[in-house]
């Protein structure tokens, strides 16, 4: 068994032999992008390594070292990308990202990779980027297939529940909020600066976008809503009863397919 299930932290050697006897690689994307004035630029990043990690632990997989940056942050799902901290990749590049990690891996040998995503704006460009290498990996006659997810999408109802207690703003402006505030909390506490949260009502924005951007739709705190009731326990709660659907679901996913590449 590998010390580590850290790719960049064992030996080549001890990689290689993980890959050869059937290990999945799990391939963290987040993003470098503002979360308010009170949690770090990483945060899309610390969640997603953090989610793959258990993941990987779940699985018998490695996690790979994350894509840092993702594609660029729009005002109603991530503030804008016009805010200050932020850096993105355009669509081109995302996708040329995914579909480069997908043939190298399968390269070394691999036939079931995890990328496993932290930026709600990633998914479609990693989508379409896999698809095009196992399109490509198919034709080669290299049997490699996919699975994209989204650790949030593992958070079931009752855990909202007991949360939010019946305050659930909605996914779609749970950014800088009570989940990544929470999670951010358990995992890394001193990177959460919680006496700066803007306790701010939850944004208002149009159901269409506007471009160029209008400033002024963003709240003033970057984020689409507070992180003012977050606390290390939901954060504890979240991280494991999360973790656990999302590797119950992939673990038979992967048991019932082989090969797999979840994403």
């Amino acid at each position: 068994m590998p010390s580590s299930v850290f790719m960049e932290e064992i030996d080549a050697f001890t990689y290689r032999e993980a890959i050869a006897a059937g290990a999945p690689i799990v391939i963290p994307v987040g993003s470098i992008e503002q979360h308010g004035p009170h949690l770090p630029l990483n945060t899309d990043v610390v969640l997603s390594r953090a989610m793959s990690e258990r993941l990987a632990e779940a699985v018998g997989g490695l996690v790979a070292a994350p894509i840092v940056y993702g594609y660029k942050s729009q005002q109603r799902s991530g503030g804008g990308n016009h805010l200050g901290g932020t850096t993105s990749l355009d669509a081109t590049t995302l996708i040329s990202i995914a579909r480069t990690l997908t043939l190298e891996f399968a390269r070394h040998g691999a036939r079931r990779l995890v990328f496993l995503n932290g930026h709600f704006e990633n998914y479609q460009f990693l989508y379409e980027g896999v698809e095009q290498a196992t399109s490509e990996l198919a034709l080669r006659g290299q049997d490699v297939s996919a699975l994209l997810l989204s650790y949030w999408d593992f958070v079931d109802e009752g855990t909202i529940e007991e949360i939010y207690r019946g305050a659930f703003p909605g996914w779609d402006v749970e950014h800088g909020g009570v989940l990544e505030t929470s999670l951010m909390l358990h995992l890394h506490p001193e990177g959460v600066q919680l006496e700066r949260v803007m306790d701010l009502p939850a944004a208002q924005l149009p159901k269409y976008d506007v471009l160029p951007v209008r400033a002024e739709l963003t709240p003033a705190s970057g984020c689409l809503s507070s992180g003012a009731a977050a606390s290390r326990e939901a954060g504890a709660l979240l991280l494991e009863r999360t973790s656990a659907a999302l590797a119950a679901e992939v673990d038979a996913e992967l048991r019932s397919t082989a090969p797999l590449a979840v994403i």
